[in-house]
């Protein structure tokens, strides 16, 4: 094997130029599938991520105007939501989770520091877990909070930067629109690209009853909604796959069973018509997830096939190279096999030579494709939905078996053609 190893570098010396040209190809192939896997994992991440800090599944629900006739009632009338809507939807729901109302406004806050125009939102605690609104100083909002009117707030990052610079905020107090209430937490730094009433960092969060009571809508109805948050249950999610294999198309034609519920719910409460898609507006973040995966998901399955494409027609020029190995060697294979050297040995001999060709070029363009992924992390400024050039153990695996592969199927052939000469004719070979 020794003697073999030695040879094969040898051979692959004495025609260095060809030698190069063929490990070029293997190189590029495995660069290829690194680079791409690696690309398409930072997309993947990224993209989780940013679905993440927005809310990964949930729905999020707006009243809106009929389009039809329903129950003597015309059509275009407005669709107000209410406190006891969401609690109707909560009650009777079977796809239910969680649901939490939400009212927001436009006011003024002062601290003892500084004072700043924010959008403040009165929720109930599970609008806090459906929006992962996660806190780095102090506490959430709990349920006590909400039962005792408690007036309190978690206030975002940057408005924290605003109204308080570098100090902690906990235990202190601001005043909204004169009100007062003391922060109990800070929201960690959120990266958001999404959002639907500006970015989490620069808002204040109360108790909802605080806030129906101190700051209702003043453009509503007493007791009217800006919007509402909706969770499914876990079965739903896991079967949403099912929905949209079943059914293809843009993601709003489609009518999950949850958006139907919800529809249908309302639709008995505000007396207009379930098919009416129009009455109520959701953006339905779960569907969106699940298109974000299958698209990233292709994506990626497509980058691998064009590394492993591209890596077969390196393996193409290994085998080629090797045969033309096998014609220039012909009368070099005839004087060994007359002076004893089995088929075997030959064979092995050309074998190991079109192996390592492989691996070699493989290992090297292995180094490059690490190298070109260390590099973009380290020295590129990252868009917010790329996590970066992840390498990942499935995908390293991946090049490894399929280097090997065509490692071993390209140099198998040449190797056969090799030991299979007969020795008078090879002897006899000219060139």
């Amino acid at each position: 094997m020794r003697e073999s190893f030695f040879q094969a570098l040898d051979n692959l010396r004495a025609n260095k130029l060809r030698s190069f040209l063929t490990m070029f190809g293997i190189m590029w192939g495995i660069v290829s599938i690194v680079v791409l896997s690696a690309l398409g994992e930072g997309f993947q991440r990224g993209n989780d991520a940013v679905l993440r800090e927005f809310g990964r599944n949930m729905s999020i629900v707006w009243g809106s105007r009929t389009t039809m006739q329903a129950g003597g009632e015309r059509a275009g009338r407005l669709v107000t939501l209410t406190v006891d809507d969401a609690r109707a939807i909560k009650a009777q729901g079977r796809l239910v989770s969680m649901v939490s109302p939400e009212i927001q406004r436009g006011t003024k806050v002062k601290s003892a520091y500084n004072e700043a125009s924010v959008v403040v939102h009165g929720v109930e605690p599970p609008y806090m877990f459906m929006r992962t609104i996660e806190v780095d100083r102090g506490r959430q909002l709990t349920w006590s909070d909400e039962q005792n009117a408690s007036q309190v707030a978690v206030i975002g990052w940057e408005m924290c930067q605003q109204l308080f610079g570098q100090r902690d905020p906990v235990g202190e107090q601001i005043l909204v629109n004169g009100t007062p209430f003391r922060i109990v937490g800070r929201i960690r730094r959120k990266d958001q690209d999404s959002n639907y009433s500006g970015p989490d960092n620069n808002k204040i969060f109360i108790p909802f009853a605080v806030m129906a009571k101190y700051f209702p809508r003043p453009d509503a109805p007493t007791g009217s909604l800006s919007q509402m948050l909706v969770m499914p249950r876990q079965e739903v999610i896991d079967n949403l796959t099912t929905v949209l294999t079943a059914r293809t198309g843009r993601v709003e034609d489609i009518d999950w069973p949850l958006e139907h519920e919800i529809r249908e719910i309302l639709a008995r409460r505000k007396a207009f018509n379930p098919d009416d898609r129009d009455a109520i507006n959701v953006w339905d973040t779960s569907l969106q997830t699940m298109f974000f995966d299958r698209m990233i998901s292709a994506m990626g399955g497509f980058f691998r096939v064009v590394g492993l494409v591209t890596l077969a027609l390196g393996g193409i020029g290994v085998m080629n190279i090797m045969l033309i190995a096998v014609k220039d060697r012909t009368r070099e294979i005839g004087v060994r096999k007359a002076l004893g050297a089995t088929t075997a040995a030959i064979q092995r001999q050309f074998f190991l030579e079109g192996f390592f060709l492989t691996m070699f070029s493989g290992g090297l363009g292995m180094a490059i494709g690490v190298a070109l992924c260390t590099a973009v992390n380290t020295l590129a400024e990252l868009p917010i939905r790329f996590a970066g050039m992840i390498i990942t153990w499935p995908n390293a695996l991946l090049a490894l078996g399929a280097l090997v592969l065509i490692g071993v199927v390209s140099s198998t052939l040449p190797a056969r053609k090799a030991a299979k000469l007969p020795p008078t004719e090879a002897l006899r070979y000219e060139m």
